[in-house]
């Protein structure tokens, strides 16, 4: 059965969430037999999340079934969704009640509905599992097909990794039909342990209210968030419960990264960062906590059973140390490849296990990796190859400011969220990087566009 819910003790809390609800391995059991009185042949289903115990058995009834879900939030633009159903045409759709409008109705339960959404479903690889959308946009059509093998070895691989086991209660605040927080749920359910589902976030003091009296033992973020909590003060609250704080979804800045870091290690905590991508199920290397403050900055080395490494622009791999190239990831996690319409859901494996990041790195000596910028993320100016992501970084540190660049190779526009500071920053960044001030344009933006897990939307800015 899928990540061996039936190998657990049925009488376990597998899920819980901040509005109330809880159900046991043995419930999820149970409700995955119903789900398949209702559904009795592999089909395709929508899945509606707002991240409470609802969407999570609308997932985990599906999968069990071999039914292939395509997970999406519950709030997305309603043109958007509809426009995903004429092209994927899905047989069933699993919503919060409170969403259903004149559609027919074949059963509810945990504040969800069962819908059918009378198309019949294109034919499937045998092999497809699950669809997500790519991290850019949860309106594309372009998604992401992984089989049972790729979330298998991923759950199992971070299991192993974080040492996870029965007692775990992680945070998860990320969206499940997000790629990083659906790898905390798979991961954590692998274990045998009780996952704690809200939608809230940490600005709100209910988030906290449930994260102290649930005793939740780990939260896992994007760099957002960690930004966030800094700014609420987190190194000074008392939270007994916590053991393991983990980041991923994007690189953290240095210096907060630095500090967590030394916060973890100063309280007897890990602060273990990742990396990875939706085409790889999510998480594809980790920085050991013991190495948190050594490596501050690097995302670590594969995770088991995975192997990363560097090629040139020829497709040579690269050896030597601290030589920049992009960097490919060969595991069994990685997925089959993209759908971009029903027809392509009868695709197989076009990737076989090895995945070109589109990322730039280097490798020290030790073989700890550095991301060092998006392959697509560079522009040209002046005659000069410079980085998007780090001249963000170097912004970010320097004024105390969030900041999203983008341009062509004629000019630079930075996005920075102070009304001030404008001439400083484009002098400051043309000395940093040795070009001249006049290719930078700094705009102030009251609040930089992302999406609901946190990643900014570039194509917004463009």
């Amino acid at each position: 059965m899928f990540l061996d819910i039936d190998k657990k003790s049925s009488n376990t809390i597998a899920l819980k969430d901040s509005d109330g609800g809880e159900v046991t391995y043995g419930k999820v059991i149970e409700f995955a037999n119903i789900i398949q009185k209702y559904i009795k042949k592999r089909t395709l289903i929508f899945v509606l999340n707002n991240n409470c115990v609802g969407a999570a058995m609308g997932y985990l009834g599906a999968m069990i079934n071999h039914i292939v879900p395509l997970m999406l939030g519950a709030f997305m633009d309603q043109e958007l969704l509809d426009e995903l159903i004429n092209i994927y045409r899905p047989q069933y759709i699993w919503k919060p009640v409170e969403m259903v409008s004149n559609e027919k109705i074949l059963f509810t339960d945990y504040r969800y509905a069962l819908v059918a959404a009378g198309w019949e479903c294109y034919p499937m690889y045998e092999e497809l599992a699950l669809l997500l959308t790519t991290s850019g946009s949860t309106g594309s059509p372009k998604l992401v097909r992984h089989s049972y093998k790729n979330l298998e070895a991923q759950a199992r691989n971070i299991s192993i990794f974080f040492e996870l086991n029965p007692e775990e209660k992680p945070m998860l605040d990320l969206p499940i039909n997000y790629t990083y927080g659906l790898s905390v749920l798979n991961s954590h359910l692998y274990s045998g342990a009780t996952v704690l589902l809200t939608s809230l976030n940490v600005l709100n003091v209910q988030y906290w209210d449930f994260f102290k009296s649930q005793c939740a033992t780990s939260i896992t973020n994007v760099p957002y968030a960690y930004e966030l909590l800094k700014k609420l003060r987190f190194f000074r609250m008392k939270l007994p419960s916590l053991k393991i704080l983990s980041q991923g979804g994007g690189k953290l800045r240095e210096d907060l990264n630095r500090e967590f870091a030394e916060y973890a290690r100063q309280t007897g905590r890990r602060f273990i960062v990742t990396y990875g991508q939706t085409e790889g199920s999510a998480r594809m290397s980790y920085l050991p906590a013991e190495y948190a403050v050594e490596k501050c900055g690097s995302i670590g080395k594969a995770i088991p059973n995975g192997y990363l490494y560097l090629i040139d622009e020829a497709g040579n791999e690269i050896r030597e140390a601290g030589v920049i190239g992009e960097m490919v990831y060969r595991g069994p996690n990685v997925t089959l490849g993209y759908a971009r319409s029903g027809k392509d859901l009868i695709l197989g494996d076009e990737r076989h296990g090895v995945l070109y990041t589109g990322d730039m790195a280097k490798c020290d000596e030790d073989g700890f990796f550095y991301i060092v910028g998006r392959k697509k993320r560079f522009l040209k100016l002046c005659g000069y190859r410079v980085g998007l992501d780090e001249c963000e970084d170097i912004i970010k540190t320097a004024f105390n400011t969030e900041c999203t660049c983008v341009g062509n190779d004629e000019y630079m526009r930075i996005y920075v969220t102070i009304n001030h500071h404008h001439d400083e920053i484009r002098h400051y960044i043309a000395d940093k990087i040795n070009i001249n001030f006049s290719v930078f344009l700094v705009c102030f933006i009251d609040k930089l566009p992302r999406n609901e897990a946190g990643k900014i939307l570039y194509n917004k800015l463009e």
